[in-house]
C-alpha cells in the first residue's frame, strides 16, 4: 500500500484523492446532520468519528467538518443548524448549551496574506457554559467555565470563566455566578424525538 500512495502522491492526481475524501465526508455529514431522529443522528455522528457522551443532544445541524475532532460532554446540547469546524479541533465541555445557529470556526483565511495562507486553532468551551443563538467563535478561542455569549456575538478572544460577553468584537457586558450545579443527565428536548 506504501508503493501505491507513494505512486499516486507523485501524480496529479493525489489531490483529486484527498478532495474526493474531504467532499465524502463533508457530504456524509450533511446527510447525518439532516436525519430527523436524534438518536440516529448522534449515531451517524459517532460512526464519523464525533466522540459524543450519552446524555449529550445533537439537534439537526447545518455543517460538520472533520467531526473527529470534535468531542461533546455529557449533558451538552447542540442546537439546531450550527456548524462545527473541526479541522483544528474543538472540546466541548459538559452541560453545555448552544443555542440555534451557532458557529464554531477551527481555520480561516489569513486577508493580508499573499497566498491567502490559513490559520487556526482548536476551540475549547468550558463546562456549563452558554453559547447563544447565531454566535460565532473564531479559531484558538477557550471559552471558560460557565461564560455566557450573548446572541449574534463574534467571539475573538479568549473568554473568562463566567463572564458575560457580549457584540462584534465580543466584550464583556457582565459576570455570571459561579455558583452552578445543574447537569443535565438526560438531556431533555425542547421539541419532540424527531428533531
Amino acid at each position: 500500500m506504501g508503493i501505491l500512495k507513494s505512486a499516486l502522491k507523485s501524480t496529479s492526481i493525489w489531490p483529486k484523492l484527498r478532495g474526493a475524501r474531504s467532499g465524502a465526508a463533508f457530504a456524509a455529514g450533511e446527510v447525518v446532520g439532516s436525519i430527523p431522529s436524534g438518536a440516529l443522528r448522534t449515531l451517524g455522528a459517532k460512526l464519523m468519528g464525533m466522540k459524543v457522551a450519552p446524555t449529550a443532544k445533537l439537534y439537526r445541524w447545518r455543517e460538520v467538518r472533520d467531526a473527529q475532532n470534535i468531542s461533546v460532554g455529557a449533558g451538552s446540547i447542540i442546537g439546531m443548524w450550527a456548524t462545527l469546524d473541526g479541522r483544528e479541533g474543538i472540546t466541548i465541555g459538559k452541560n453545555v448549551n448552544f443555542s440555534s445557529e451557532v458557529a464554531l470556526w477551527t481555520l480561516q483565511h489569513d486577508y493580508n496574506s499573499p497566498s491567502f495562507a490559513t490559520s487556526g486553532g482548536p476551540i475549547v468551551i468550558g463546562d456549563r457554559a452558554w453559547i447563544s443563538f447565531r454566535a460565532t467563535v473564531l479559531p484558538g478561542v477557550t471559552i471558560g467555565q460557565g461564560a455566557v455569549v450573548a446572541a449574534n456575538s463574534v467571539v475573538t478572544k479568549d473568554v473568562a470563566p463566567y463572564t458575560v460577553v457580549g457584540g462584534i468584537p465580543a466584550k464583556k457586558i457582565g459576570q455570571r455566578t459561579a455558583d452552578l450545579s445543574y447537569e443535565w443527565t438526560n438531556a431533555r428536548s425542547h421539541a419532540p424525538w424527531f428533531i
